[in-house]
């Protein structure tokens, strides 16, 4: 009889094999349409007339290539091929990371600022391509940008903050119906995609965290602990438009957590309000224009479109400039 230890050992050494041998295909292969690439754009360039020359030699080879290899390599996905050569011009600055799938996702952002952050954050966040592609969609670039600053590892509270946040995977679409709890409960149910939402270095602590003093005790809807900055970050969900009854609640908690639960060894406690929505005088006229640990953030709970998100980004942009004005 064998031993359950002993097949699960020939096992793991198996799924270990066939892994790390699909990462050798994948990574041969990306190098392979790279090359492919290239080779097409030295050859179009011989050309008198590149545009025409360029769409006979393309239609042609897809001709060749799908006769000895089959489907696969239309004309579509020639250009593609040679507009990922032209995106990623150095081949040693490929990711083996990065799967072919990751690359065709990254093809679709024009901007090349944008295109190498989102590379570089699929590869330090071990991102899947449908986590990328949610990343591109939700324009999380476009968001930090707006909030001021895209450091390669943050430094500061404000680093780590985003807003708008797009919580569209909680499954909850009819403002009319939903509660605070609702919120709450979702993102328990989903929160390693709400950990992705919030970025690099948060970790889960708890939910409905109580406070106890003396006369009183007080539950904060959610608990973080960010590892890179070192220090706790409170989450109170809102369904409704800011407050400032909201904001001197979180202050309170804020302080709270400083006096009753912060270490030695931790950093300034940070709060952020996420709210349905809020207004920029209210931010202004508030203990959060001068507080460097509060904050306010909006969410949404679908997914715009992008043309939609980017007309928030530019308000956003418009009501910081009118407040600060």
């Amino acid at each position: 009889m064998l031993s359950k230890t002993f097949v699960s050992d020939i096992k793991q050494l198996l799924h270990t094999a066939r892994n790390a041998a699909c990462r050798a295909v994948n990574v041969a292969m990306v190098h392979a349409y790279w090359g492919i690439g290239k080779r097409i754009v030295e050859e179009e360039q011989k050309g008198a007339d590149r545009a025409d020359y360029g769409a006979a030699l393309l239609q042609q080879l897809a001709e060749q290539l799908t006769k000895a290899f089959g489907k696969g390599f239309d004309e579509r996905e020639l250009r593609r091929i040679r507009q990922f050569y032209q995106a990623f011009p150095f081949r040693d600055a490929l990711r083996p990371e990065l799967s072919w799938t990751h690359y065709r996702i990254l093809l679709r952002v024009d901007d090349g600022t944008a295109r190498a952050y989102y590379a570089r954050a699929a590869v330090d966040n071990s991102r899947s391509s449908r986590q990328l592609e949610r990343n591109i969609s939700t324009k999380h670039f476009e968001r930090l940008l707006v909030a001021g600053s895209l450091p390669a590892e943050p430094g500061a509270p404000e680093d780590i903050v985003r807003d708008p946040y797009i919580l569209e995977f909680l499954g909850l679409d009819d403002p009319a119906i939903y509660s605070e709890s609702d919120i709450e409960s979702a993102i328990i149910a989903n929160i390693q995609s709400f950990l992705l939402e919030l970025g690099t270095g948060f970790c889960f602590v708890a939910r409905q965290y109580r406070i106890k003093t003396e006369t009183k005790q007080f539950y904060i809807d959610l608990v973080f602990y960010h590892y890179i900055l070192k220090c706790f970050v409170l989450i109170d969900l809102k369904v409704t438009e800011l407050t400032h009854q909201d904001i001197g609640q979180m202050d309170m908690y804020v302080r709270m957590f400083e006096d009753l639960k912060r270490r030695p060894d931790d950093q300034p406690t940070i709060g952020i309000i996420l709210c349905k929505e809020k207004d920029q005088t209210i931010v202004k006229y508030s203990v959060l224009e001068e507080s460097k640990h509060l904050f306010a953030s909006s969410y949404s709970l679908v997914l715009p479109s992008e043309d939609d998100l980017k007309a928030v980004l530019e308000q956003d942009v418009r009501s910081r400039a009118n407040v600060m004005g």
